[in-house]
């Protein structure tokens, strides 16, 4: 039973250490990436004066109604 919470200690901070690098991993390339990817490909064609007609023509916007 001697230096039972060192040995246990060690093995649980390596085994804390992998799962995080694992999770950070996996949240990088599965999350992180792909929205990167979508957003920049969205931005490559948006044009936001149609967009502002397009919601002024709806009348979503107060202070700009529409006519």
């Amino acid at each position: 039973m001697r230096r039972l919470l060192a040995r246990r200690m060690k093995f649980h901070l390596l085994g804390a250490f992998v799962v995080s690098v694992g999770c950070a991993t996996l949240y990088k390339f599965g999350i992180a990436e792909p929205r990167k990817r979508a957003y920049a490909e969205f931005y490559k064609s948006y044009d936001p004066m149609k967009d502002f007609q397009a919601m002024k023509a709806a009348g979503v916007l107060e202070s700009a109604p529409p006519k």
